[in-house]
């Protein structure tokens, strides 16, 4: 079951960087064509179903990973402290600046205000990310799948 969690997640954020970068996309050249906002609206809703699906799995991930240790000594090792700490809040972090950018979004009138929003919060969104997948350069053991 481990297993099969870690590779869904694992799976599952190649999709999702590809769909959050469709979204940034789409609002930047929607904003600068003038183009109805409803095309960008389904990529950002479709990125935003998405990531919150990636964050049930990785909050499942949490609590019965061999990674994720609950202990004093966690926090000595870049391993345990990067799965126990700087992963969880960064992604944290991330979810929701892209859900206050969708939910903020959609309330806006203004269709150049909508790309604006959307815009920043899901680059700034996505930066995090980003930075917080454990990528096999960041030598924590794992691997691009």
């Amino acid at each position: 079951m481990y297993n099969f969690l870690v590779s869904t997640h694992s799976i599952l954020r190649w999709i999702l960087a590809i769909l959050l970068i469709l979204t940034i996309l789409y609002a930047a050249v929607g904003r600068v064509q003038k183009k109805p906002f409803k095309q960008t609206r389904i990529f950002s809703l479709v990125s935003l179903i998405v990531l919150h699906l990636q964050f049930i799995l990785g909050l499942i991930l949490y609590f019965v990973s061999p990674k994720v240790i609950f202990s004093s000594s966690s926090m000595k090792a870049p391993l345990t402290r990067f799965f126990l700490v700087e992963h969880l809040i960064a992604m944290l972090i991330a979810i929701v600046l892209i859900t206050i950018g969708f939910s903020s979004a959609k309330r806006i009138l203004d269709e150049t205000k909508k790309y604006n929003r959307i815009l920043v919060y899901y680059i700034i969104g996505f930066l995090i990310i980003l930075a917080a997948i454990p990528w096999p350069f960041y030598n924590l053991g794992t691997d691009w799948l």
